[in-house]
């Protein structure tokens, strides 16, 4: 029989949806399950996108330019000038959702063999990118019990080799919720400007911080713009997910230029997701606010009544819509087969997605999971309950 490639045994499942058949077990069985295993906004995009998606009137559906519409493209540019006067269309490069824009990013910049030095836990898709690219990622752990914080710049030296190429992050970070500070990227600043590396940020929860924090892009940080790379996404930003519209954008233009090469083998992103993309651009600055206003109420709400529960540590998030929470369980993912299966409150039940699958296997933990506050207040309640009723009768 044809044998599958190394590279495809090796893909590794996603932590997010490794327990869907549990999860469709349930439902089978007549439990209503609350999904917060997984980043998909209840709420809606703006009223203008939904407005242009229901008035469309196309008589064709073209390619777009492989790089992306160029109207777009420009429309775009406006929306990170706020962030950095220097961005033009050119420096950017439209992409089927943030997931392409990682993966070519790393095709990019990576060879066979090559390493990236990412913090530890990660965004889990980021094993399969850069597998798949067949680099290496070089772990640094990060402490829940110091809110996740980034590793020291010490830490980061010490892991550089001969073969690294690149330090990924994800601000605010998925799946922590941390938020990194201008006085740290402007360390990691230092470090990939002093080694000759690339900074890849992942910013697509941008638009989602708390407590008066602000996000620092570093498209700001003009001592690094040749080694700066940053990848966005419509997806969670105008609860888009559907649209698979994301992008690159550098300053760099053997970046993205060679970028440009991956995306014509492509051909081009989705046209209707870029023709959505570019009237969501129009929803102005109240969308966002009664976006995170709402947000910040869930994330208030759910982790004030987590960290009620004995035995849990769960630090507040100061941004995206994630946090991830240690139980007093031996082995989280069990648990968590045990709340779809076995557990139930008025016929409800919680889908949580287990820490380990975000850890690499250098640093796996065990008893910690996921949490996406992505449902209204009230599921988050009833979510709460559940974790702790099913924590008292659970059994390692």
């Amino acid at each position: 029989m044809p044998k599958i490639s190394r590279k495809g045994i090796e893909m590794p499942e996603s932590p997010i949806r490794k327990l869907v058949p549990f999860a469709e077990k349930a439902k089978n069985k007549g439990k209503n399950v609350l999904h917060l295993n997984i980043g998909q906004p209840d709420l809606k995009p703006p009223d203008c996108v939904i407005k242009k998606l229901n008035k469309l009137e196309l008589n064709k559906l073209e390619y777009s330019h492989s790089a992306g519409i160029i109207e777009y493209r420009k429309k775009l540019a406006r929306y990170y000038k706020e962030i950095s006067e220097d961005i033009t269309f050119n420096d950017i490069l439209i992409t089927t959702g943030g997931s392409e824009a990682l993966n070519t990013t790393i095709n990019c910049i990576c060879d066979p063999g090559d390493e990236i030095i990412i913090p530890d836990p990660y965004y889990a898709n980021y094993n399969g990118f850069i597998n798949s690219c067949s680099a290496t990622i070089k772990p640094l752990l990060c402490d829940i019990k110091k809110e996740f914080r980034l590793p020291s710049i010490e830490d980061f030296e010490k892991n550089i080799t001969k073969r690294t190429r690149a330090i990924l992050i994800c601000n605010p970070g998925n799946p922590t919720g941390a938020l990194y500070s201008i006085k740290e990227l402007k360390q990691l600043s230092n470090i990939v400007k002093k080694h000759d590396l690339f900074l890849v940020t992942d910013e697509v929860y941008r638009e989602f911080v708390y407590d008066n924090n602000v996000h620092n892009s570093i498209l700001t940080l003009k001592n690094i713009q040749q080694n700066s790379i940053v990848i966005d996404s419509v997806s969670k930003r105008y609860s888009m997910c559907g649209a698979r519209i994301g992008a690159i954008i550098s300053k760099n233009k053997d970046v993205i230029n060679t970028a440009l090469k991956f995306s014509q083998a492509r051909l081009s992103p989705p046209t209707i997701g870029q023709i959505l993309s570019m009237e969501a651009l129009n929803s102005g600055k109240k969308y966002f606010r009664d976006i995170i206003n709402e947000y910040d109420k869930r994330r208030k709400t759910l982790v004030k009544l987590i960290n009620k529960i004995d035995g849990i540590i769960c630090p507040l998030p100061k941004g995206a819509f994630y946090c991830i929470a240690e139980l007093p369980v031996k082995n989280a993912e069990n648990f968590c087969k045990w709340l779809l299966e076995d557990f139930h409150i008025d016929n409800t039940t919680v889908m949580l997605a287990p820490a380990n699958g975000f850890y690499s296997k250098k640093n796996e933990v065990f008893n910690q999971v996921r949490i996406a506050y992505v449902l209204e207040e009230e599921k988050l309640k009833l979510a709460a309950k559940i974790i702790e009723k099913g924590l008292e009768l659970y059994r390692d």
